[in-house]
């Protein structure tokens, strides 16, 4: 087990190492699953600061936003069932807040859909003013996984 101290110097190793092909070892602060808010940004990331603004930014006159199951570079997102568990997730979420069972059905700011045989989830936009920090989720899980967002 690595803490404090030795959690950073073990980062930094990390950071530094190539694979044999050249490429450098990229570690992402998502897939880091403990407290690390004594460290630096820095080491924990083990790369240059990246700004931390909104991304997508969603324009305010659109109503929906669909988050495709396409990869930025053209690939299939996977696991296959990626649209029901964050729409799922995303279940107590809806007008009026959560009530007993609404874990049972989708919310209606959060739906998964299927369009031209990709899975997509449809997020309204009034999701945003209601429970801001379930937009940044839902947005923040688009751009980790580097997914193709698109304005409706």
């Amino acid at each position: 087990m690595i803490l404090g101290a030795d959690f950073a110097s073990w980062m930094t190793k990390m950071s530094s190492l190539s694979w044999h092909d050249g490429s450098q070892l990229l570690l992402r602060k998502s897939y880091i699953r403990y407290n690390t808010s004594t460290l630096p940004r820095r080491a924990i990331l083990g790369a240059p600061h990246v700004s931390t603004a909104r991304y997508p930014m969603v324009s305010p006159s659109v109503k929906e936003v669909f988050i495709l199951g396409v990869t930025q570079n053209g690939r299939p997102f996977r696991p296959s069932d990626w649209a029901e568990r964050l729409a799922g997730v995303m279940s107590s979420f809806r007008p009026g807040g959560a009530v007993p069972g609404s874990h049972l059905s989708y919310s209606p700011w959060c739906i998964p859909n299927t369009i031209d045989g990709n899975k997509c989830v449809i997020i309204h936009t009034d999701l945003r003013e209601a429970e801001p920090m379930a937009w940044d989720f839902v947005m923040n899980f688009a751009r980790d996984n580097e997914l193709k967002v698109v304005e409706a």
